[in-house]
């Protein structure tokens, strides 16, 4: 099954799971940082990130409103 579809959503409750590639957004400026994955969730509404290029864990829990799953650029120049 080669081109079966992974579900990297909990279907009862919405949570990413462990591994789910993501944008997190930046506190600063507002905009969507990419090269992270879910590294674990933490109690209440957030999550604890990894950073996909050296693989360390940002200390600092997200909410659930500052992650969102990775989006695929389209190919196109302005993407």
């Amino acid at each position: 099954m080669a081109n079966a579809i992974i579900n990297t959503q909990d279907s009862r409750s919405g949570d990413l799971r462990p591994g789910t590639r993501v944008d997190v957004r930046n506190r600063y400026v507002g905009a969507w940082s990419h090269g992270f994955e879910i590294a674990e969730h933490v109690q209440g509404d957030g999550y604890r990130v990894r950073r996909v290029s050296d693989g360390s864990v940002l200390q600092e829990p997200v909410s659930s409103e500052e992650v969102r799953p990775e989006r695929r650029k389209q190919g196109l120049w302005w993407n």
